[in-house]
């Protein structure tokens, strides 16, 4: 499907419209999906775009067999429990969770509709399921998790980048129910780079301007983003601040690279989108998501702004630019 076709089809809060199918549908039964969102609407069209690649790939037509009921919470957290209570309301078959506190919040709206997590952080260590193998719940999916190494390597690339590094932030949004992980695992990583580390906090975009005036009344050199749905809902506000103040900086996940900051290594949200519409089929089909275990990532990818690199005076080395798997010039 075109951007431009999405971007009109997707005008309404309950989005119905008929796809061609490559497979004969699985049943006459139409099924109602709930996807529950943080970013808004314009910041998620290209995961809702491979989610429903998925869907169509498996023989299902929205509007025809599946119905699909998005609610997007454009930013907000606060708006996720009255928003979960609403596809609860509307007796989806299952909830389609884009991140951890999107899963957070439907788990508290119900424990009986299954629900799909796109890419949910720590699952076992929140409680949320019993293990990856044997999730135990009504949830499972995908994890973006992979160990705390991946930290390390995003920290190895961004000293790798920036000529005699040694003092970087950590920009972080406090309230994010995955920062104290990421957090822990990200200092753990500076230290042992022997790096200089300045803790930076930002709630949203009432908060940046104060953000960047302290990374440089601190000096930093580079920082590292955990990004959460909310700063990913804020990426090119973000990116144009850091490439203002002239900031290189490294998050995981290749949005942000095409945003505008300097790199990102980690994994394809688009992917986990389109590979969540496999556990919405089985569940279709009778499967129980206690019995689903849930997937973590096997592909990493390195994303390059040449571009940003080019407007800070960096020249990125010829090796790492042979390692990335995007480029954005």
């Amino acid at each position: 499907m075109r951007r431009r076709e999405v971007i009109t089809l997707l005008g309404g809060g309950a989005v119905a419209w008929p796809l061609a199918a490559r497979a004969q549908r699985p049943s006459a039964r139409v099924y109602r999906v709930g996807y529950l969102i943080v970013p808004s609407r314009g910041q998620l069209l290209h995961q809702i775009s491979a989610f429903e690649d998925g869907l169509r790939n498996l023989g299902y037509r929205v509007g025809e067999n599946v119905m699909i009921d998005y609610r997007f919470a454009d930013g907000k957290l606060e708006r996720l429990p009255a928003l979960a209570a609403d596809l609860v309301e509307l007796g989806v078959d299952v909830i389609v969770a884009v991140a951890t506190p999107e899963v957070v919040a439907a788990m508290k709206a119900t424990t009986t509709i299954p629900i799909v997590a796109t890419n949910v952080s720590d699952p076992v260590d929140r409680g949320l399921i019993a293990s990856l193998a044997r999730p135990g719940g009504n949830v499972t999916g995908l994890t973006g998790d992979s160990g705390n190494e991946i930290w390390g390597k995003r920290l190895e690339l961004l000293r790798e980048a920036v000529p005699n590094l040694s003092r970087v932030g950590i920009l972080s949004n406090p309230d994010s129910v995955t920062t104290r992980t990421r957090m822990t695992s990200t200092k753990e990583a500076v230290r042992a780079l022997g790096l200089g580390l300045v803790l930076v906090e930002a709630r949203g975009p009432d908060a940046f301007e104060q953000a960047f005036a302290m990374m440089m009344r601190e000096q930093i050199q580079a920082f590292v983003l955990l990004a959460d749905p909310v700063l990913f809902n804020s990426r090119n506000q973000i990116a144009e601040m850091a490439l203002r103040n002239g900031l290189p900086a490294a998050s995981d996940v290749r949005e942000f690279g095409e945003a505008g900051l300097l790199l990102a290594y980690g994994i394809d949200l688009r992917e986990l989108s389109r590979r969540s519409a496999v556990f919405v089929d089985k569940i279709f089909k009778g499967a129980k998501p206690a019995d689903l275990p849930v997937e973590q990532p096997t592909k990493f990818e390195l994303s390059i702004n040449l571009a940003t690199a080019k407007a800070i005076g960096l020249v990125v080395p010829p090796l790492m630019m042979m390692q990335a798997g995007e480029v954005v010039e």
